[in-house]
């Protein structure tokens, strides 16, 4: 199971990178680590620590869940009612990169126009 799991984490760490349009190097300097590190973390030939896994979450912006996502053997035990939501950030990333710059601009704008609205209960 571990090494499917470095390989999974690998895809969705790459698949992050590039939709930010992140070089390995710039990943590998916000994390201390080399770029080969991040090469190796990639292909999954080595496994990311605790504290590198949330080095990483913190500066690609996305949840610690995310690189657990569409992993076969990984249960959400959680239950709460809002982490029950159905976020598929894979999708939501590749779709968003996918996007024409004009395109991701309009729907950040529409993003920061509805976050200034209050939550009715």
């Amino acid at each position: 199971m571990e090494e499917n799991f470095n390989i999974h984490l690998g895809k969705k760490l790459r698949m992050r990178r590039l939709s930010l349009g992140l070089t390995q190097t710039k990943v590998a300097q916000a994390i201390n680590v080399t770029f080969q590190q991040i090469q190796k973390y990639e292909k999954g030939t080595n496994g990311v620590s605790s504290n590198r896994l949330m080095q990483l979450s913190q500066f690609l912006k996305v949840p610690i869940i995310y690189f657990f996502e569409d992993f076969k053997e990984f249960k959400d035990v959680t239950t709460d009612e809002e982490s029950n939501e159905d976020l598929n950030y894979s999708f939501l990333s590749r779709t968003f990169a996918s996007l024409s710059k004009l395109q991701k601009v309009k729907i950040l704008q529409i993003l920061n126009n509805t976050s200034k609205f209050e939550k009715v209960s």
